[in-house]
């Protein structure tokens, strides 16, 4: 019998999550995912929610975005990317 690893936490899914949209995961990590899923309905809920918003914002033009939005997610992206991340042990 061959063993998958689990995702145990929510907090592993959110981070999986980039990679196993755009289907770029390796499979063993995308099937632990999974597993993940068909036991938390909260991380359903956010895989879903993700989606469609990515959806979504596939189909806005540059033009269709204000100003002051564009600067606003900005300055949260460069504020989280420059935020320390605490990595479990």
């Amino acid at each position: 019998m061959e063993l998958i690893p689990h995702v145990a936490r929510c907090e592993e899914c959110v981070e999986l999550l980039v990679d196993y949209i755009a289907g770029e995961l390796p499979l063993e990590r995308a099937r632990a995912l999974e597993i993940h899923l068909d036991l938390c309905p909260s991380c359903v809920c956010f895989v879903n929610t993700y989606r469609s918003t990515v959806n979504i914002a596939r189909t806005l033009q540059p033009e269709d975005i204000p100003p002051e939005l564009t600067q606003r997610l900005i300055e949260f992206l460069r504020k989280e990317k420059e935020a320390p991340h605490p990595r479990p042990d």
